[in-house]
């Protein structure tokens, strides 16, 4: 009786030790879910440096964490600090403005077709009623002020997790080929004969989903600065590093080139505006439609609406690190779904969404 039930009080065991090790980890869990995207997908990267610095596995992962510091985490931090000093000096100005009576819509907003006469006067109207613009500030005031600090929140928590994860994936470079040997080992006893496609699912799966988030963002934030170098739009530095965080989400950057059109346009540049517009939408949401497919197809091509899904349920189950780890999961289970059954069981859309 004992030697039949031993194997499922080792099952029971062993589920229970799983569970237990991942409540544990679970403040963490997203920050080492990213540091192994990250180390997975720079691996290679990682082999030739430690082939060049002769094995010193030490220092090599030493470089690799301080270029993740320089390209990711020092990014965020400057972006996250310009955010929340450029949000109070906008609300100080824009109360200062109404207090003093000089508030009023642009010039360029009456030149718009349609619904540019309309809105002027509806600004303008709203301007003069002192008792509208208090219902509209009760009204939206605290909305905005949640959104400004649910933003806030989310860009501050993705500079610790990224921070964590920048720590974590030294450890993993380092102890690299050990922790793969044991993997090994253990994926072998559980899957058998698959383990080694699996495997090669994964790793592919996550280096292509990686390389198509990661280089489309930048190659997309490369143009985008080139446009406001152009242009003459100032705190290109800022705004290029802004376009690479919002490359991530579908349909994010023309948030950026967008605001820096509308700016171009209230400074009275209406041809500079016009040309931002057309580059925007030619050249910076059209990389997406190049790049991505290019760096992509190496790994899993994810389509639009699960890498949109990815995103949104990433973030919100992760915080800002989800906004690679969810297309990631998403695209790592499509693929061995693929590599289990053969079938494609979602078909990509034949219109891409510019982003």
């Amino acid at each position: 009786m004992e030697k039949r039930f031993q194997p499922y009080s080792r099952l029971a065991a062993i589920v229970f030790l799983v569970i237990g090790c991942l409540w544990v980890l679970r403040p963490f869990l997203a920050a080492i879910l990213f540091a192994c995207a990250i180390t997975i997908s720079s691996w290679p990267l990682y082999l030739r440096l430690l082939a060049r610095l002769r094995g010193r596995r030490t220092l090599a992962a030493s470089v690799m964490t301080v270029s993740l510091v320089l390209v990711i985490i020092l990014p965020l931090a400057l972006v996250t600090w310009n955010v929340a000093d450029n949000a109070g000096d906008f609300y100080r100005g824009l109360r200062d403005a109404l207090q003093a009576g000089h508030l009023a819509p642009p010039d360029w907003l009456r030149q718009i077709p349609v619904v540019g006469e309309m809105a002027d006067s509806y600004l303008r109207s709203l301007i003069g009623s002192r008792e509208q613009l208090i219902a509209l500030a009760k009204k939206y005031m605290e909305p905005a002020r949640h959104l400004l600090l649910g933003g806030g929140l989310v860009l501050g928590s993705g500079v610790a997790q990224v921070s964590l994860a920048a720590f974590v994936s030294f450890f993993l470079y380092r102890d690299g080929p050990t922790l793969l040997r044991a993997l090994a080992v253990g994926m072998d006893k559980i899957m058998g004969e698959h383990a080694p496609g699996v495997a090669d699912t994964v790793s592919r799966t996550v280096r292509g989903v990686m390389y198509g988030l990661l280089g489309t963002a930048l190659a997309q934030a490369a143009v985008a600065a080139a446009g406001f170098l152009i242009a003459g739009v100032p705190a290109v530095a800022l705004l290029a590093v802004a376009t690479f965080l919002f490359s991530l989400i579908p349909v994010g950057p023309p948030l950026i080139w967008g605001g820096a059109a509308i700016w171009l346009f209230n400074q009275g540049s209406t041809g500079w505006g016009i040309f931002m517009v057309i580059w925007g939408v030619l050249l910076i949401s059209g990389v997406d439609n190049v790049v991505k497919p290019l760096l992509i197809s190496r790994g899993s091509s994810l389509p639009f609406l699960l890498v949109l899904l990815g995103v949104l349920g990433g973030v919100i189950a992760f915080g800002f690190v989800g906004l690679f780890i969810g297309p990631t999961l998403l695209a790592v289970a499509l693929g061995l779904l693929r590599n289990w059954t053969g079938v494609n069981p979602v078909v990509e859309s034949p219109s891409r969404s510019a982003s």
